[in-house]
């Protein structure tokens, strides 16, 4: 009992402590991808999206230990073989991985799947931007798709996907969207819209 009474100043405070987000966070500074070939990833993101690559090294792997494993939760014996790193317009950056593992899944998820994403890039022009992928090749599904109702109205927005079948959002809302009347908090939006 008296080792229980011990802790309980230290289980109040941990439960105080964890109410509490994280200290100092500014922002989204990146999202990483794991793809099957980084070079056409690269030449996806940028002939496409317009990133441009600010570097990139590799390999990491730990042919004994469990680096891989206790580092970024993989297969002690996963390797990723290169890492790119892309700036992407006003934008997040994007981290591009490809990763060799024992036990790597090669299909992408849904964005119904546990684990499931997207990225949603703006673009001014949304009707424009559709045209030009579809001349470039890209598959995209319906849209431009206006949202008329709810916080969201005043977007339109058109999924599209990359070679290996990862979903990307293009999205624009020039005139800005309905929960801004409302909301105290303001979501990312370029500058110069």
């Amino acid at each position: 009992m008296f080792k229980l009474l011990r802790l309980l100043p230290l289980a109040v405070l941990s439960a105080s402590a964890l109410a509490a987000p994280l200290p100092g966070v500014r922002g989204v500074d990146h999202v990483g991808f794991t793809v099957p070939d980084v070079d056409r990833a690269v030449s996806f993101f940028h002939d496409v999206i317009g990133c441009e690559e600010a570097f990139r090294f590799g390999p990491i792997k730990d042919d004994q230990g469990t680096l891989m494993q206790d580092l970024v939760n993989v297969h002690p014996r996963a390797e990723i073989q290169q890492i790119v790193m892309m700036r992407c317009g006003q934008g997040s950056n994007i981290e591009l991985f490809q990763y060799k593992a024992p036990d790597q899944k090669t299909e992408p998820p849904r964005n119904s799947d546990i684990g499931g994403h997207h990225v949603a890039f703006y673009v001014k022009d949304l009707a424009l931007a559709v045209e030009k992928a579809k001349a470039l090749g890209v598959k995209t599904l319906m849209g431009p798709f206006p949202v008329n109702e709810g916080p969201g109205a005043g977007q339109a927005i058109t999924y599209i996907l990359t070679p290996w079948g990862m979903q990307l959002e293009l999205i624009s809302y020039p005139k800005g969207m309905a929960y801004e009347k409302k909301s105290k908090v303001k979501l990312w939006k370029p500058s110069g819209q």
